[in-house]
């Protein structure tokens, strides 16, 4: 469990504030050491993975250890982001998860085969919403070993 020793970052890209706060809320609950952060769209996503634009400072904006990713956002969607973030050698290594309402088996071939790393559909509830963040936090964060991203 050797990622469990610092606070590690959780993106979130999402644009349903609801959800965002539900994430939120959950991830609180599950006393887990993380940093959760939220953009609301792809091409956000993509800009903050990139340190581009608002998100240029790694110092602020940190690379995430884990992308919690909705399929269903306006600019681009998930399933674009999800294509880019994997055919990028800098980027393709972060583990990403759907975290999505989809419950689509197209969705879930489409994304496995864009190299998504778990697909997850949404829970109604807050209690299963923190059972999930407390298993995807433990999973990802303390049992996986995670590669270190490179400095630039």
């Amino acid at each position: 469990m050797a990622n469990s020793k610092k606070k590690l970052v959780i993106l979130v890209a999402d644009d349903d504030e609801d959800d965002q706060l539900f994430t939120k809320e959950a991830f609180e609950e599950s006393k887990l050491l993380v940093d959760i952060r939220f953009v609301n769209d792809g091409l956000e996503l993509l800009d903050y993975l990139k340190q581009q634009s608002k998100y240029a400072n790694s110092e602020d904006f940190p690379k995430p250890a884990l992308i919690l990713l909705d399929l269903n956002m306006p600019k681009m969607d998930g399933r674009e982001a999800l294509k880019v973030i994997k055919s990028d050698s800098k980027l393709k290594l972060i583990p990403v998860v759907a975290l999505t309402t989809s419950k689509a088996e197209q969705d879930v071939l489409k994304t496995y085969e864009l190299g998504i790393n778990s697909f997850i559909t949404k829970p109604v509830t807050i209690a299963d919403f923190i059972e999930i963040a407390q298993t995807l936090g433990h999973y990802w964060l303390d049992i996986v070993q995670l590669p270190q991203n490179p400095k630039k």
